[in-house]
């Protein structure tokens, strides 16, 4: 075989996989958004709509995106479903890994706050906006649970304006098959007011320095978000193990039928 034939044109279909592919790995195309339907998609990507059935299906089997009859086509849950490795389902299951899982968050997200700080562009800093009025619309509806999820998409719109698709994809990822311990705390320091006045200040925090241009700023403010977080969350931890002994103590164990 001549080693400089020339390699065969890729197919339309491949190109349109390759395309829809592109905008998943950079965050365009998020987990759990719809496409279009079928006939719009394939005007849009001026493809014939066999080309697109093709493309999506090749997408499909490589686990990119999910169909239900009658519901058209999601992009998949990419970050709860690609790190399935036991040792994550492990980890999901005790409390104890919260605290690495928060070290290991401040190490990538204090970089990653100043890396957006420097390459954010003006639609990613108008979004970084908008979580802070929703962090705050939250705050003054005293809607715990609603300020919480304002406070995981603002981080996930800082990964995105890092511009560094590994830390996007791993952390997105990360945060779908860990968040059971971590996203319970953190629901748990919304509930307390003052704690809930502090996490709003500390996102204001690393919002304005990404904002205003300032990495070592954004970087500085990330990193005490983070480790108030740690100590905060360990704190809880550490009060309920006392608990959990002192009612121990009181129905010996549960294994007497005395009282203590």
């Amino acid at each position: 075989m001549n080693g400089n034939a020339p390699s065969r044109p890729e197919r339309a279909a491949d190109t349109v996989a390759r395309h829809i592919e592109t905008l998943i790995l950079e965050g365009s195309l998020r987990p759990g958004v719809p496409l279009l339907p079928e006939r719009e998609l394939a005007l849009k990507l001026n493809v014939s709509r066999p080309t697109l059935r093709d493309a999506l299906q090749s997408l499909e089997k490589r686990g990119f995106l999910t169909s239900r009859e009658g519901k058209g086509v999601k992009v998949a849950q990419i970050g709860a479903t690609t790190i399935t490795d036991p040792l994550i389902a492990m980890l999901s299951e005790r409390s104890e890994v919260a605290d690495d899982y928060l070290e290991f968050r401040d190490v990538v997200e204090s970089s990653a706050a100043a890396l957006a700080a420097q390459r954010a562009n003006e639609p990613e800093i108008q979004r970084i906006k908008e979580c802070v009025l929703k962090i705050e619309a939250a705050h003054k509806a005293n809607n715990p649970i609603e300020e919480a999820d304002a406070d995981a998409e603002m981080h996930i719109a800082i990964y995105e304006a890092s511009h560094n698709l590994v830390i996007l994809q791993i952390m997105r990822a990360l945060s779908e098959n860990l968040r059971t311990d971590v996203l319970h705390n953190r629901r748990r320091l919304f509930a307390i007011p003052y704690v809930r006045d502090l996490l709003r200040d500390q996102h204001i925090a690393i919002a304005q320095a990404i904002i205003d241009r300032k990495p070592e700023a954004a970087q500085s403010a990330a990193h005490e978000h983070l480790s108030y977080l740690r100590q905060a969350s360990r704190e809880i931890r550490e009060a309920e193990e006392k608990l959990e002994i002192s009612l121990r103590r009181l129905e010996s164990g549960g294994l007497s039928t005395s009282k203590s």
